[in-house]
């Protein structure tokens, strides 16, 4: 099969397109052809040698992807024939050497959903990944008609899934983005109020739209200063949501602290709010449910598995909108 290995730790040119030997399922697992891998801004920062979550950096060579779509194409002793052929989408687990940047990935049959009919295999890899991430996000915030929602960094994977659902809640959804054409999608997706956040003035149009009422949800992924400023928008009682610092810089930076503001900084939390036995499984059926129903419709860019690099420098320079996924 072809995939991509990378060999030593540096810069997106390190990922090679090469020719690998086929991955074999062991019992209990199941082989699928892949369509869509999932791309994240971790799997960059690792590939320069950052550990991240990680006790230590991986081993190399490696394949990076931990989420993929496509069919059942070989089973492992123990699996039911059933799953020969069915469309379906799985996350490999959390180690940034699962696998899934590649024309085959082998995972447990117990991490595999079968693909909604209504989702193509990348819109599946952005539910199963960062809808996974958004349902989680969700459980914080008590959503409704009465409720004004700040989403920056809208054009995002998650970005766009948290506009989509606040506004199908009723709430009031101002959505923040660097850049015209992006600024254009979170309107396209239903933001009631769109703003650049590289106008120092964007705060000032914001307040101007709200006309004395205060956001109630900041839902931050950025931190730095338009987290600062959306922050600013926080009426009494306000929630600042922290689920990510991409704007600080995944590799160094932290989450913005506001003193006299109620904050959040998510992480396992989600999974203690899900609760039950497997609460990722859990929160991946949400995610999966909300898409095939329509309320959610993921936003997706794509590469050819064989540009990873390209895909990662997009995704560094901010150069992409929704979910950033790899297609073989």
């Amino acid at each position: 099969m072809q995939a991509i290995r990378q060999h030593a730790f540096g810069p997106a040119e390190n990922l090679s397109y090469e020719r690998t030997e086929d991955p074999e399922p062991g019992a209990g697992q199941v082989r699928i052809a892949v369509v869509a891998a999932g791309v994240h801004l971790l799997d960059a920062a690792i590939r320069e040698g950052f550990k991240g979550p990680l006790p230590e950096a991986p081993a190399l060579p490696m394949t990076p992807g931990r989420e993929v779509a496509g069919t059942v194409e070989s089973l492992g002793e123990g699996v039911a024939r059933l799953w020969l052929g069915k469309r379906v989408v799985a996350h490999l687990g959390q180690s940034p050497t699962s696998g899934g940047y590649a024309e085959l990935a082998v995972t447990d049959v117990d991490r595999v959903h079968e693909v909604p009919r209504n989702l193509d295999f990348a819109q599946a890899v952005a539910m199963i990944g960062t809808g996974r991430t958004t349902m989680g996000i969700l459980q914080f915030a008590d959503l409704g008609p009465e409720s004004v929602a700040v989403v920056p960094a809208a054009a995002g994977g998650i970005g766009t899934l948290l506009v989509q659902y606040a506004k199908h809640a009723g709430a009031t959804v101002i959505g923040l983005a660097g850049g015209p054409e992006k600024v254009a999608r979170v309107q396209e997706n239903g933001a009631d109020l769109a703003l650049d956040y590289t106008d120092p003035g964007w705060p000032e149009k914001a307040r101007a739209y709200l006309g004395g009422r205060g956001a109630t949800v900041v839902f931050d992924g950025v931190g730095g200063e338009v987290a600062r400023g959306a922050v600013g928008l926080l009426g009494p009682g306000g929630s600042h949501l922290v689920f990510g610092w991409s704007g600080e810089g995944i590799r160094d930076g932290g989450p913005l602290i506001v003193e006299g503001v109620s904050e959040q900084v998510l992480g396992p939390e989600m999974m203690r709010r899900t609760g039950g036995s497997n609460p990722v499984r859990t929160l991946e059926l949400r995610a999966l449910a909300e898409a095939a129903a329509g309320r959610l419709t993921p936003d997706v860019t794509r590469f050819p598995l064989a540009e990873a690099a390209a895909a990662h420098r997009a995704l560094e320079n901010r150069a992409t909108v929704g979910k950033v996924v790899l297609e073989p």
